[in-house]
């Protein structure tokens, strides 16, 4: 067994968790949201008939709309993962239920649909704003700047400055976690969108990370129960990172691949500090915990008789 002392303290401290078979899903068994059938709706002014299984959001996609529905929080076009109506930068209006988000609500036929309107335009600025009201916006000293979906949509719409200030302004930022040697977890660029606990629980089924606590507490967590990523039962498989549309979770790598120059400004600096640098990061894959806990689900070898017999 490792001797690093955050190892031993995290195993200490570990709940008696089992490690996939109560995991806390994502989405994926949420009710369907799409249509059973194909439908025809009309959108913007344009018939289109959809599939089997698409949402208004699919339909929307299908054509060239008035409006821009950003859909920050979708991103699985294979079924995988259920409808996440989490950033609510997808509102629609239609005729029949006013403003709606696009990505959970199946077409109905008959369905017309408007991506320009005051309110649907309203609701989807409004939505952007606060996103980016608590969003790092210190975009030069990001490893996602230039990849980053968040900016490209606040780009998209001449964002120049969000309506209900930036972070900076009314709170301390929380450290970054770079505990892991293959995922470092920036809090601070997390919009809630939930992709990586459906990728993590609902596609990977590895069952680490969760969304915990409430409100303005709300955040990134481990299932486990931990504080850092190399406390969890983590596998680096990288799949959390593929799939955030900002750069809260970051291969290693990738930390610094687009960050701008600043003298004595850097990504680790722009944040309150950082959490899990004194662990002596190895070279394998596996957390401590996740290894220990294979190992001990390993069966035991067969112990010969005391008769020499098998």
């Amino acid at each position: 067994m490792s001797t690093d002392p955050i190892w031993e303290r995290s195993h200490d401290d570990e709940p008696d968790v089992p490690l996939a078979e109560d995991i806390a899903p994502g989405t994926a068994n949420d009710p369907d949201a799409s249509s059973r059938e194909r439908v025809t709706i009309t959108v913007d002014g344009e018939q289109v008939e959809t599939e089997a299984g698409a949402t208004l959001l699919d339909a929307c996609q299908a054509v060239e709309t008035s409006g821009d529905v950003l859909a920050l929080c979708s991103y699985d076009e294979n079924s995988k993962i259920g409808p996440r109506s989490e950033c609510r930068t997808c509102m629609v209006e239609t005729e029949q239920h006013s403003v709606i988000p696009s990505c959970s609500f199946p077409p109905r036929d008959g369905m017309t649909v408007y991506t320009d309107t005051e309110m649907a335009t309203e609701a989807r600025d409004v939505n952007l704003d606060l996103l980016l009201s608590n969003h790092n916006l210190l975009c030069t000293t990001c490893g996602k700047n230039g990849r980053c979906e968040l900016q490209d949509v606040s780009i998209e719409n001449d964002v120049v400055e969000p309506r209900y200030g930036v972070m900076h302004d009314r709170s301390e930022l929380e450290p970054i976690d770079d505990s892991s040697p293959f995922i470092q977890i920036d809090r601070n660029k997390c919009i809630l969108c939930n992709r990586c606990v459906e990728a993590c629980n609902d596609v990977q089924v590895e069952g680490v990370l969760r969304m915990e606590g409430s409100g303005e507490n709300t955040r990134i967590g481990f299932q486990n129960g931990m504080e850092t990523m190399m406390e969890s039962t983590c596998v680096s498989c990288g799949h959390c990172a593929t799939v955030c549309p900002t750069g809260a979770l970051l291969e290693q790598g990738l930390v610094d691949a687009t960050t701008l120059p600043v003298p004595g400004f850097t990504h680790k600096t722009s944040a309150e500090g950082i959490i899990g640098e004194e662990y002596d990061h190895q070279s394998t894959q596996r957390t401590p915990m996740k290894s220990e806990l294979e190992t001990q689900n390993e069966p035991k070898a067969s112990e010969p008789s005391a008769t020499g017999e098998d």
